[in-house]
């Protein structure tokens, strides 16, 4: 005797697709949101080579009507933009390179090494990344004047040279790094300026990409340190001696807002450049960070 069959099920409804509706959806949002965002910056790169009556139109003309290079050429006449470029650059490197010896020394050290009050190292740094930056522009203006250190690249750099943001990253990374491994080494014979060296730093690349990325790109922008510890005009950073330009009356002569326009793409291209030359390392360590 066979046994009884179950009545057929209904077949269930058929689920909306929802997803073909919402990755179009997702899609153009995000490129409203990239267009939003984008927009001042393509304005201020075509305004580089428009011309004054351009510059001027009602209704404003997004595309130049005609393709003009005399706002770098009148910029280069009227200011000393090698000097300029030069000093931010120098200040950029310095402040950078510092940051990643300093910042992954210390983070190796919190992350990896055993030492009476690292607990209370690590919060001194979190309770350094609750200061304001604001608040330490006096004393530290006050600490570079008795060191005589006003008007000098010492004293644009020094006040920067560790960030307890750098140090709380290179310790988040460092921690995933295997101890058996550091052991393995330390076993073998090898010292601690070896593992941090030869092991340790190869392994956080993307951490230092990204270190990179966010010091240049403060560095280079800085502008409210830079003009107060700066006196001297040859040692005036690119933001500096655009804002100081920019209120100079005389500006107007020789293409007005277009040469402003002009500097301000070539504060911006060092930044690009370093942000295309480590973008892969940038993005690697964003996923990698987002699996921990």
């Amino acid at each position: 005797m066979s046994a009884p069959t179950a009545p057929p099920r209904p077949a269930p409804a058929q689920a909306r697709p929802r997803g073909r509706v919402r990755t179009p959806l997702l899609y153009t949002l995000a490129s409203l949101g990239l267009l939003v965002m984008s927009a001042p910056f393509l304005w201020m790169a075509l305004s580089a080579f428009k011309t004054r009556r351009d510059l001027t139109a009602s209704p404003p003309v997004w595309i130049p009507s005609e393709w003009t290079l005399s706002n770098f050429t009148a910029l280069l006449d009227q200011l000393d933009m090698p000097r300029y470029f030069l000093n931010s650059l120098i200040v950029a490197v310095l402040v950078t390179l510092c940051n990643l010896l300093f910042c992954s020394m210390l983070g190796y050290a919190l992350a990896k090494l055993e030492f009476t009050g690292r607990s209370k190292v690590f919060g001194v740094v979190l309770a350094a990344l609750m200061v304001p930056g604001n608040l330490l522009i006096l004393p530290l203006y006050v600490l570079m004047t008795r060191l005589g250190l006003i008007d000098t690249y010492a004293g644009l750099v020094l006040p920067f040279a560790a960030g307890a943001f750098g140090v709380f990253l290179m310790r988040q990374f460092m921690q995933s790094i295997p101890d058996e491994l550091l052991e393995a080494a330390r076993i073998d014979g090898a010292g601690e300026w070896y593992i941090f060296w030869r092991i340790v730093l190869p392994l956080v690349k993307p951490a230092l990409a990204t270190l990179t990325i966010f010091t240049f790109l403060g560095s280079w922008n800085n502008f409210v340190w830079p003009l107060i510890a700066t006196n001297d005009p040859d040692k005036y950073t690119l933001p500096v001696a655009l804002a100081t330009f920019a209120n100079d009356p005389n500006r107007t002569v020789g293409g007005g807002n277009g040469m402003l326009m002009a500097g301000s793409l070539l504060v911006v291209l060092p930044v690009l450049f370093v942000f295309v030359v480590l973008q892969r390392h940038f993005t690697q360590g964003i996923a990698t960070a987002g699996l921990k």
